[in-house]
């Protein structure tokens, strides 16, 4: 008896274990690491290329129009099972170079710029009147070649 009871109370541990395994949140930290110390490290007017590159590495991107912007981002998610990650923390530094190298401009911004986008929708939003299936249906009735509303042409000049 004592060997079911205790097999019973492993089972039950696991499922519970695993039920609440899904509530766990996931965090998962993309790109950049960022290290205050070593961005406190890069001074406009005293580094240029080369030490910015051994300080803090490569940069994620540089800017595409001019190459004199250099980005390194950083983004930290959270998700618990099967949700989308949300961004938890997201940090862009911006170091900006003059046409000799040296650094002008170092510049952070954080999560308070980054855009909420829903690029899979149902409805593509338009800028108009809102038209129902009848009227786009048949809305054009008279409206092709009625007067006023064609331009003139080589063989039809008004």
């Amino acid at each position: 008896m004592t060997i079911r009871q205790g097999s019973t109370a492993a089972l039950a541990i696991i499922v519970a274990a695993s039920l609440l395994g899904g509530c766990t949140p996931i965090r998962d930290r993309q790109g950049f690491i960022m290290d205050d110390q070593l961005i406190a490290a890069v001074k406009p007017g005293v580094d240029n290329r080369d030490s910015v590159l051994t300080t803090l590495g490569r940069p994620n991107f540089t800017g595409q129009f001019d190459q004199r912007d250099w980005y390194y981002v950083s983004r930290t998610t959270q998700n618990y099972g099967f949700q989308t990650p949300k961004p938890t923390d997201h940090m862009v530094l911006h170091v900006q170079f003059d046409g000799a190298g040296n650094v002008v401009a170092v510049n952070r911004t954080g999560l308070e710029r980054v855009a909420s986008i829903d690029p899979v929708n149902d409805k593509t939003p338009t800028i108009g009147s809102k038209r129902g299936f009848f009227e786009e249906l048949f809305g054009n009735i008279g409206a092709v070649g009625a007067p006023g509303q064609s331009a003139p042409t080589n063989d039809n000049p008004r």
